[in-house]
């Protein structure tokens, strides 16, 4: 019985994370179509584009990805023998993978500014 728990678990969270999404997007859509309906303006409604997205997921993943050689070289090669040692380098190259994403993206914004002011 615990197995077909344990099995079920990431089952039922992945489907109830698919659903919400699909609940929130669906409800979403059906505000806009009611704004219209009223004849509100919906461009108020819609988020600016912020540059910089694809990035920032990008340097996130190559942190991760060098996060996890480092923690793998250290394991290998020194007497450190503990798990948080990979959690660590994950969260510390991930980390500052996100921060330079968010310095270029931030100076790529600041670049939009000043060239069209």
């Amino acid at each position: 019985m615990r197995e077909v728990i344990a099995v079920s678990i990431p089952i039922i969270i992945t489907l109830g994370a698919f659903a919400m999404v699909v609940i929130i997007r669906r409800l979403e859509h059906l505000e806009k179509i009611k704004m219209i309906e009223k004849g509100m303006d919906i461009s108020k409604m819609q988020k600016p584009h912020k540059p910089g997205g694809a990035i920032k997921f990008a340097l996130m993943a190559v942190g991760v990805g060098i996060g996890l050689f480092v923690a793998s070289v250290l394991d290998s090669y020194t007497s450190i023998d503990n798990e948080a040692l990979y959690f660590a380098m994950i969260f510390i190259c991930g980390g500052a993978g996100l921060f330079v994403g968010n310095q270029i993206a931030d100076k790529k914004i600041k670049e939009e500014r000043e060239a069209g002011m």
